[in-house]
């Protein structure tokens, strides 16, 4: 664009996909899938990695693609699956168990909300040729079920419950995703904040302290955490 601004770009993404495929995709793209997608996140990642029992699937024949996320989802008495609505959940809180997945999984992709430290990009996902995709805000878990064709499997839900199970899930135009880091570790939520932090000064400028607060509240923008 004349302005310098970049035009929203829609991407459709197998849920094996190639570097060629992963290295186009650019921060802000907005990404659907196709294919198939697995839950996992703490519940699956201490069973595997802290405890040490073997995966349910071979997950790198299956899908490149972890989502964070809990299910609005039932079990019938046949056995079947009722799953209409999957919410993502923040990402953060599993770093300390990515290197090892990344070497048991082969994940290229990692779906959740709010990203990870971009620390955690360069140090787990550049080497793996991994990147994240972040979901779109809150109240969006009905709007990804749409994307969901069936369950194919639920593993370790006696063991794990609903929310921690892992999930098989086909999908087709599973989203929408933001692509928040790229094979490079840029990461969105890094770049957007930093021009956020330039402008806070003009936000506080002439405003009072409060006069009544609670303890330890503090209106230093310096401490505020974005």
């Amino acid at each position: 664009m004349a302005d310098g601004r970049r035009s929203l770009r829609k991407v459709r993404l197998s849920t094996k996909p190639d570097e060629a495929s992963l290295r186009e995709l650019a921060i802000g793209d907005v990404v659907y899938l196709d294919g198939v997608v697995y839950t996992g996140r703490e519940g699956v990642y201490k069973r595997a990695i802290a405890e040490g029992h073997d995966l349910p699937v071979d997950l790198r024949d299956l899908s490149w693609v972890n989502f964070h996320c809990s299910p609005a989802a039932s079990v019938n008495e046949d056995g079947s699956f009722n799953l209409n609505a999957v919410t993502g959940t923040a990402s953060f809180r599993f770093s300390q168990w990515l290197e090892r997945w990344f070497a048991l999984s082969g994940a290229k992709i990692i779906m959740g909300k709010g990203g990870m430290e971009s620390a955690d990009y360069r140090r787990y996902f550049v080497p793996n040729g991994a990147i994240y995709l972040t979901t779109v805000g809150y109240g969006t878990g009905a709007l990804l079920g749409r994307g969901i064709k069936r369950v194919a499997a639920a593993h370790w839900l006696e063991e794990l419950g609903i929310a921690q199970a892992m999930w098989v899930l086909e999908v087709e135009n599973f989203g929408p995703f933001i692509v928040e880091s790229d094979l490079d570790g840029n990461s969105l939520f890094e770049r957007e904040n930093a021009k956020i932090e330039a402008g806070l000064d003009t936000v506080y400028e002439g405003t009072r302290p409060a006069i009544l607060r609670r303890f330890g509240e503090t209106d230093d923008r310096k401490d505020e955490l974005i």
